[in-house]
């Protein structure tokens, strides 16, 4: 597969060659990171973007009695907010969830490779301006749907998310994160997002195992979740048709 920043930015606009090389140097080879490790914390100061190359992440904010609030998922190919460097201090956590092979670009270097291509440049904003709609998405989830709805919604946005870089095929898709991390994304407990796991399968909409996710019906699965992924604003062919099919 090519490099995921390179195809998840190519779901917003076209690049060229040059734009892909340009990138591809910029991020570099990447370094590991261990499953269930802070890559930077709350108060750090983010001198640099992370971009997820490899493996699964998530945003949180976690409370002094242990209580924790993922607030997204990061995906292959998703920077960690490409404007990010613009503050003074993280106000959240990022956190590896599986091994996750970490590429970073630092603040300045963005800048001046966005100042000199400015379909890059263009790219990097219509990914920051999608992912705040899918955190709009995520705030309607959590204040209007119920919870079958809820969890049918996050599999319908993660398939999607990932076909549009190329993980995933004929209606199955990796989905390593834990019924616990289901259940803090959710505002759910463990016991009822087990629950509600059940009831997906007993509708035969969805399997869930060997950290693998199949979707038997995307059509029905959809409705139930009232997804509709005119949020992702996935644009260009490599994004548009992998989503549509979720």
């Amino acid at each position: 597969m090519s490099n995921p920043l390179v195809r998840k930015l190519e779901c917003y606009v076209r690049l060229s060659e040059a734009d892909r090389l340009c990138l591809i140097d910029a991020v570099g080879p990447g370094r590991m990171i261990a499953a269930r490790t802070d890559i930077i914390h709350e108060g750090d100061d983010p001198r640099a973007v992370s971009i997820i190359l490899d493996g699964w992440a998530c945003r949180y904010r976690q409370f002094i009695n242990g209580r924790r609030q993922i607030v997204s998922f990061l995906l292959p190919g998703d920077p960690c907010d490409p404007h990010i460097f613009l503050l003074d201090e993280m106000d959240h956590t990022i956190g590896a969830i599986t091994p996750v092979l970490l590429g970073q670009i630092s603040g300045a270097a963005l800048q001046a490779m966005t100042a000199r291509k400015p379909q890059l440049d263009l790219a990097f904003h219509r990914e920051a301006l999608a992912t705040a709609a899918v955190q709009r998405e995520w705030t309607i989830s959590l204040g209007s749907r119920t919870g079958i709805e809820r969890l049918a919604h996050l599999f319908c946005e993660l398939y999607a998310r990932l076909a549009a870089v190329g993980l995933a095929e004929a209606k199955i898709c990796p989905m390593p994160i834990t019924q616990s991390d289901l259940g803090d994304a959710m505002g759910q407990t463990s016991v009822h997002i087990n629950r509600t796991l059940q009831e997906l399968r007993g509708m035969e909409l969805i399997t869930l195992r060997s950290r693998r996710l199949t979707i038997h019906d995307p059509a029905a699965l959809a409705r139930l979740a009232h997804f509709d992924p005119a949020y992702l604003h996935m644009t260009e062919p490599g994004g548009r048709d992998t989503v549509r099919r979720a």
